[in-house]
């Protein structure tokens, strides 16, 4: 599979020891309570190992926190319309963006990873695509001095620069320091052939990018063009209508298999749901 596939599957779970026989003798070599001695040392030391790392975690990944169910069940749906599409196949290489800055499609990415990799069958990779700004690296308490822009700019084999991020099947491709050509290194023959190794090599895994917002970069376009599908976060009261519909248009709406809409301001009625009726049910019975 080479060194990308091994990058990848640093943290993909371990197989459970398997009992050998003496060819010879015909009996096992490990008792079965040896066996179950090991897989549940190596299952505790998992645990600890992923708790230890996720400390350093922000906190507005919310999907893992279970502060939030309504969060937690909202990334939930939007799992199942991506994994689980009502036509066709699933979209294997996603985008998530949004109209302007600050609309949090970075929050949204990193919790669709998490989501996604808590799955029974599903891997994700998040590669950080917006080196303007890059935030995914500290979201999930690594460091960003190396990453994507090192293989687009230097030729750096990309699977020296995936990292774990604490959670099982869930990787990271950082975006790196900021260079002094973002537009050229993102609309590059280079960077449309890493979308196709990664989606082309790993039938199991989601590739999610988390690039610019699309009217502060023109990369974006061109980078939507290149993947299955666009997911499009929106934020209440942040971009209007005309922008929205000028995006939508840009990207092309055949492209957009999903939109968040984020950070909405909850009337009365939603603030008692939360408290007593439908969430707290939810929460309650299902987290």
């Amino acid at each position: 599979m080479g060194k990308v596939f091994k990058a990848l599957t640093k943290s993909m779970p371990v197989s459970d020891p398997v009992v050998e026989l003496d060819n010879e003798n015909g009996i096992a070599s490990e008792t079965i309570e040896e066996v179950q001695q090991e897989v549940c040392l190596a299952k505790q030391q998992e645990s600890a190992d992923q708790t230890s790392t996720s400390r350093d975690w922000d906190e507005r990944l919310a999907v893992l926190t279970g502060k939030h169910p309504e969060i937690l069940e909202s990334f939930r749906r939007l799992r199942t319309k991506i994994v689980h599409p009502v036509k066709g196949l699933p979209a294997k290489t996603i985008l998530i963006t949004s109209v302007l800055p600050e609309e949090g499609k970075s929050f949204v990415c990193a919790n669709l990873g998490c989501i996604i990799a808590q799955g029974v069958d599903q891997h994700a990779l998040i590669v950080g695509c917006d080196v303007r700004r890059p935030v995914m690296a500290r979201l999930f308490g690594r460091d960003n001095d190396r990453g994507l822009v090192h293989h687009l700019r230097d030729g750096t084999d990309v699977s020296d620069l995936i990292v774990p991020t604490g959670l099982k099947r869930l990787s990271l491709l950082p975006a790196g320091p900021p260079p002094v050509n973002p537009a050229e290194l993102l609309s590059s023959d280079k960077m449309t052939g890493l979308i196709d190794e990664l989606a082309n090599r790993y039938s199991d895994r989601f590739i999610l990018l988390d690039t610019p917002p699309g009217q502060a970069a023109s990369e974006t376009a061109v980078l939507a063009q290149h993947v299955d599908g666009v997911v499009l976060v929106i934020r209440w009261g942040r971009a209007g209508r005309e922008q929205i519909q000028q995006l939508v248009q840009t990207i092309g709406k055949g492209k957009i298999i999903g939109v968040v809409f984020n950070a909405f301001e909850m009337t009365i009625i939603d603030s008692k749901m939360k408290r007593e009726g439908y969430y707290k049910y939810y929460s309650e019975h299902y987290d």
